[in-house]
């Protein structure tokens, strides 16, 4: 399977869950230039949204946020994972993840329309080093 791992680092925050939450914030990275890996944002609760970043200069956002007080909890690491679709392509990325007794405890992928798939692979942090050498098996390409 062609493909790419990259360790990366996350950072969380909650707000309340209301229109222009998420523009208020992505704007406000964008005008800092800012660019993200992947974004998400989920409910935790009846008013509440977590907001999940994934900053490519972690550094860069740490000072952002430490200007903003934007109160983000992180860093925290998953693993980026690129490459061509295929047919079961996460299926063999739990397996050899299972087989090795690393315990995936949350995941988020997409297929990007054009034979491509991204995936975030969070792990606990006494797995991380298991599971890289792992996944290099499966991406021999990392990049870091």
């Amino acid at each position: 399977m062609a493909c790419s791992i990259r360790l990366v680092e996350y950072f969380y925050a909650t707000a309340r869950d209301a229109p222009g939450e998420a523009y208020s914030l992505l704007s406000m990275l964008a005008a800092a230039e800012i660019n993200l890996l992947a974004f998400s944002a989920i409910p935790v609760g009846p008013t509440q949204a977590q907001f999940t970043l994934f900053p490519e200069d972690p550094e860069r956002f740490k000072r952002l946020a430490q200007r903003s007080n934007i109160p983000f909890t992180g860093p925290h690491h998953a693993f980026l994972i690129q490459g061509d679709d295929r047919l079961g392509a996460l299926a063999d990325i739990h397996g050899s993840l299972a087989n090795s007794q690393v315990n995936v405890f949350a995941t988020s992928g997409i297929a990007d329309g054009r034979g491509g798939f991204g995936y975030l692979v969070f792990v606990r942090a006494e797995d991380t080093q298991r599971a890289q050498q792992v996944l290099q098996r499966i991406c021999p390409e990392e990049r870091r």
